[in-house]
């Protein structure tokens, strides 16, 4: 009962404090329901709003002096730490500004959000030391912001290091401690590499949140906008060993796309040990990433190691409903890059974990030819296989992994591959001279804690499938002590050499099926021949099955449906004549010797036996003219 001062008079003392009470408590309830708050609901509606209206393109006011510049003049426009936004608050956060320059032509609109408002950081070219670079101040007053730095001290507790850019586009990269920039993340993909060209849409404007001195996160709102879509994102940074990146988004199309790429990552793959550099160069290897890693729904990984191909070179991966995707670095050791000034050795690998059902789609690998390290010729993204109406929202939320420890992602129950090394195919003739013999050798060494344990067990072998343009010549599967894991020696040829090559590969092992306590394992079917065809997870519901799209050659909706379910026995049957028929190479004469297979089978019948997945799948394109 809310007492007013009219009828007070009239209320006994007691009665009337017990109301005065519960009027003042309701009073401020309500004055707490409406404080002042931010959200992305807000950015959203704002999103929504722009994509039923027409696109207007951001004009450049940029003057000549800074249009015109190069890279190096444009390092000299240094930030003054001493200026940075919270720089002198015990915030654990600081930010700082990019100036406009080159093709960073347009301003971005930053704001500050703290618990009552909203406060737009104003450009100040006090913040700013341009060297030696001569200009007119007048030109610069009506300029902005390209986009902004968050620091953090993530190695010393002292020291603010340099954990997040944002600049150009929807471009972001993070680091962890000990690392350095690499690959990037993007907010949205359009059309990439398609004809029609692809389509850039960028942050136009941002909200930070003030952090707490006690926070240990950063709280950044973005909208995005371009000529077909809008969107609306929210970031949680979290800086660490492994610094994630917890990411909100809603999007929205203001008109049809050909194309949609969600939670896109770009990197660069110049040469490496399965792609050696043609010219002599010290580094064995000069790469932000060496391979798309991909984890099904069913419990499936895939390996796909990075080339830099002639060609422009599009792979698509039809899984539903990932569980996980991403650009690896594998590969720690300092020996392979031999890079003082570049550390490849401590770029981060960038994986992202979707947040609940993405339902049916693909993982679109994009490979552009590059001649040097200074071009991004990497794109990874999730493409849904229905894309919404214009006007209609798409919500797609993850956590963005960036880290080092490469290890941490993969699966227990599976060995990776550790590494691809690729040489000219030869073999060794009666005086032990090796001679080449015009095909490609692949060595691809598999580890791993499940492999380790097992040690030299007879019973492992290799399944390898390839298209039809394939000869292969030697499949050999060797124990590598040294490892406590597996090497797997491929020679192959192509028979048409304009045509790529493709193939995979897993290691697996016949397991005794106890009767009741049969294991879950990955048994291959008579449909598994050729590269665009998968088998089942080991942990997966039977009727699942993740199909690789061979590029440019079809599309989800063509993918060749999963063979139906069969009975154990028979499935092992198939399962032991495709490993039967996998094992046959050639010996240096060039007659067919396959591996060591059980004995012939005896008048008895034979334990029924189940195959067991042991390792992640290695899926490899060689391409055209390789």
């Amino acid at each position: 009962m809310i007492v007013s001062p009219c009828i007070a008079p009239m209320t006994p003392g007691k009665r009337l404090r017990s109301a005065l009470l519960a009027g003042s408590a309701l009073i401020c309830l309500f004055s707490a329901g409406q404080l002042w708050a931010f959200s992305l609901d807000d950015v959203a509606a704002k999103a929504k709003d722009m994509a039923g209206q027409k696109y207007e393109a951001p004009k450049s006011n940029l003057p000549n002096e800074f249009r015109d510049m190069k890279f190096a003049d444009y390092q000299k426009i240094r930030f003054l730490q001493e200026k940075g936004v919270w720089a002198g608050e015990k915030t654990p956060f600081k930010l700082s500004f990019y100036h406009q320059g080159m093709h960073f032509d347009t301003p971005v609109k930053i704001n500050e959000v703290t618990a009552t408002d909203v406060q737009e950081f104003k450009y100040d070219p006090s913040r700013f030391d341009f060297g030696d670079m001569k200009f007119d101040p007048k030109a610069t007053e009506k300029l902005g912001y390209a986009g902004f730095r968050v620091l953090y001290p993530i190695n010393k507790d002292d020291k603010n290091d340099e954990i997040m850019t944002m600049l150009g586009a929807s471009y972001f990269r993070v680091v962890g401690k000990g690392q350095v920039y690499g690959l990037s993340a993007r907010g949205m993909a359009i059309d990439t590499a398609m004809p029609s060209g692809e389509e850039f849409p960028r942050f136009t404007e941002f909200w930070i949140e003030r952090p707490q001195p006690d926070d240990n996160h950063l709280v950044i709102f973005a909208l995005l906008d371009s000529p077909r879509a809008t969107g609306a994102y929210q970031l949680t940074v979290r800086p660490g060993t492994n610094t994630l990146v917890d990411v909100k988004s809603r999007m929205f199309l203001r008109d049809k796309v050909g194309k949609l790429g969600v939670a896109p990552l770009t990197s660069m793959y110049l040469f490496g040990a399965n792609q050696p550099s043609k010219v002599l160069n010290y580094r064995r290897e000069l790469h932000d990433s060496s391979g798309l890693s991909i984890q099904a729904a069913n419990g499936e990984w895939i390996w796909r190691p990075l080339n830099n191909p002639k060609h422009l070179a599009v792979s698509s991966f039809s899984v539903e409903n990932p569980r996980g995707f991403g650009l690896l670095q594998r590969g720690r050791n300092f020996s392979h890059y031999e890079d003082l000034d570049d550390r490849y050795d401590k770029r981060p690998s960038a994986w992202i974990e979707p947040k609940g059902d993405w339902g049916k789609g693909t993982v679109d690998l994009v490979e552009i030819p590059t001649a040097d390290e200074t071009n991004d010729n990497i794109v990874a993204f999730w493409k849904p296989e229905v894309i919404p109406e214009p006007g209609q929202p798409m919500e797609f939320n993850y956590r963005l992994h960036w880290t080092m420890d490469e290890n941490s992602i993969h699966s227990p129950d599976l060995g990776w591959v550790k590494q691809t090394l690729r040489s000219t195919g030869d073999v060794k003739q009666s005086n032990l001279i090796r001679q080449p013999d015009g095909s490609v050798a692949f060595l691809v060494d598999f580890e791993g804690p499940v492999l380790a344990k097992l040690g030299e067990d007879p019973a492992i072998r290799s399944q390898v499938t390839t298209d039809d343009n394939t000869e292969l010549v030697e499949n050999n599967l060797r124990y590598n002590p040294v490892t406590k894991g597996w090497r797997l020696t491929l020679r192959l040829k192509a028979k048409d050499s304009g045509k790529s090559i493709d193939m995979r590969a897993y290691l697996l092992r016949e397991v005794p099926a106890e009767p009741g306590k049969e294991p879950a394992a990955i048994v291959a079917d008579k449909a598994d021949k050729k590269v665009e065809k998968k088998v089942e997870s080991k942990v997966a519901p039977k009727e699942e099955k993740t199909v690789i799209v061979k590029a440019d050659t079809a599309k989800p909706a063509d993918a060749a449906k999963p063979a139906e379910a069969k009975g154990e026995s028979t499935k092992a049957d198939a399962a032991k004549a495709d490993v039967a028929k996998a094992d046959i190479a050639k010996d240096k004469d060039g007659k067919q010797t396959p591996q060591p297979e059980a004995e012939t089978a005896s008048t008895n019948p034979e334990p029924a036996k189940n195959v067991q997945i042991l390792t992640e799948t290695w899926s490899y394109q060689l391409p055209a003219d390789e």
